[in-house]
């Protein structure tokens, strides 16, 4: 703006006007000219952005050609010696042909589109919040589906499990079966052993196997009623959010894929060319991602991966119960047939005995009868009568003979003492037949013994063998526990009920 230099005073003034007329001119030109100029700037400055106020000190096209230089395309030299021209980062409108992107400017003041570009906005609010519903509620459909998805599992899992624990029930039962009918053995083949032993230690793990297994039923059982309740929560929250966008022309998951996500809880992404997906938003009370949709996938991120633990837990010891289970029977019939085998080694050897005493018993009661047919022979008839001439002991040689007193005969002598050496040894080997007839029957009766525990063992075998059957139920092997006695017949209401 020019200055306004005071006249110099001349000597003679030859104007005719008041010299404060003039200056009050003078000032109303100055303020007119200051008012122009700032309502110039003013008004430019309402149109165009902040920085694009030229200097006033500097000269109009150096100022217009400094403004305009950061937007013009950079040079930029490539590996192989080339060179390529970018434009510069930020916002605004590049145009290729002038080869320049000015930025975007903002408007100070209405302009004529106003109205229309309200409604833009309005309508940019509206599509961008149902676009957010819609992205929120294809999150909630999604891990919903995947709760659904683990629910189902689980319930899989579950039955998998209640399946293995009535294997573990009815093997508790077969054990119980197992030690009633070795009870019915013989007093003398009830000596603990081995076998005893490992139907003790069955049990025990049996019991530890059936308190896990229903510590896993438990845990799965409160989980899943919070799945349950986590989804319904999601179902909630997907059908309030989907309110404000009921007029959808694409499925759920199409929107998540234009979205950037590949998964709602944003756990993984496949590794794609394109930009990454939309950041989560902050919770917001009145917006689209409410602190209730916020805690229902988080929860539901939660439950997942407790889930999928839990899971793997079961499926675990579900496995193990079944190796161990397998493993534990194996060993007690194992042990069971090694007793068979003892058992029927010791029968054997009885039955070796009962076979040489029936002989040595034949050959005693043989000779018992020669002697006592040879001592009747030597004791002569009953009657004097009977006797023959050259039997009697005062036949006439012997009278004869026996006149003088120093010549007595010992016939008769010897004859008592051969018959009372006989009497006696016949008393003898009778006693010897009577023991080893006490002791044959005590031998029979340890054959029957062993005989009768190696039958009771072949049918604990027998039994544990076709009860472990995966078509043998529990209630069957229940029935069995409860109703069936060896030694008695069935019931008539059991047998009624089973025809």
């Amino acid at each position: 703006m020019p200055v306004l230099i005071p006249p110099v005073e001349h000597s003679q003034d030859t104007r005719v006007g008041p010299p404060a007329w003039r200056e009050a001119t003078k000032a109303l030109t100055q303020k007119a000219h200051q008012l122009t100029d700032r309502c110039g700037r003013e008004a430019v400055t309402m149109w165009q952005p902040k920085d694009s106020v030229r200097d006033p000190h500097m000269a109009r096209h150096l100022g217009r050609a400094a403004y305009i230089l950061p937007w013009r395309f950079r040079v930029e030299m490539l590996k192989g010696g080339s060179t390529m021209e970018k434009p510069p980062p930020g916002e605004g409108v590049t145009l290729w042909k002038g080869k320049m992107k000015p930025p975007a400017w903002n408007a100070r003041l209405p302009l004529p589109m106003h109205r229309d570009a309200r409604a833009l906005q309005t309508a940019e609010v509206v599509h961008a919040h149902a676009r957010g519903a819609r992205l929120t509620a294809a999150r909630l459909s999604r891990a919903q589906h995947q709760i659904n998805g683990q629910l189902r599992l689980l319930q899989r899992q579950r039955e998998a499990t209640d399946h293995r624990l009535s294997e573990v029930r009815k093997a508790l039962l077969i054990n119980q079966q197992s030690v009633k009918l070795r009870g019915y053995r013989p007093k003398s083949e009830k000596i603990p052993d081995k076998a005893d032993s490992m139907l003790t230690w069955e049990k025990e793990e049996l019991k530890k196997m059936k308190r896990k297994m229903e510590e896993d039923m438990e845990k799965s059982e409160a989980l899943l009623k919070t799945l349950a309740s986590c989804r319904d929560t999601l179902v909630f929250c997907c059908k309030e959010r989907l309110q404000a966008a009921e007029l959808m022309n694409q499925p759920l998951d199409k929107i998540l894929e234009q979205a950037g996500r590949h998964s709602w809880v944003t756990l993984s992404r496949v590794p794609t060319p394109r930009t990454q997906g939309l950041k989560t938003p902050p919770p917001d009370p009145v917006g689209t991602y409410t602190p209730e949709c916020a805690t229902a996938l988080y929860e539901a991120k939660r439950l997942l991966m407790e889930s999928k633990d839990t899971l793997l837990d079961m499926a675990k010891n579900e496995e193990d119960i079944r190796e161990q289970l397998q493993q534990i029977s194996d060993h007690v019939c194992a042990s069971l047939a090694q007793k068979m085998r003892e058992t029927l080694e010791l029968k054997d050897r009885l039955n070796m005995t009962l076979g040489l005493m029936r002989a040595t018993i034949h050959r005693c009661t043989k000779f018992n009868q020669e002697m006592c047919v040879t001592r009747g022979l030597v004791k002569g008839p009953l009657s004097k009568s009977h006797l023959e001439t050259r039997e009697k002991l005062d036949r006439p040689l012997v009278r004869m003979y026996q006149r003088h007193v120093g010549t007595q005969l010992p016939e008769a002598t010897r004859l008592a003492q051969g018959t009372d050496k006989l009497q006696r040894r016949i008393a003898h080997v009778e006693e010897n037949l009577k023991e080893l007839l006490s002791m044959r029957k005590n031998v029979a009766w340890s054959f029957n013994c062993k005989k009768i525990g190696q039958d009771v063992d072949y049918n604990v075998v027998r039994l544990r063998l076709r009860q472990r059957h995966p078509h043998v139920f529990y209630e069957q092997a229940q029935r069995l526990v409860n109703d069936w006695d060896p030694r008695t017949p069935p019931h008539a209401e059991s047998s009624v009920a089973r025809k």
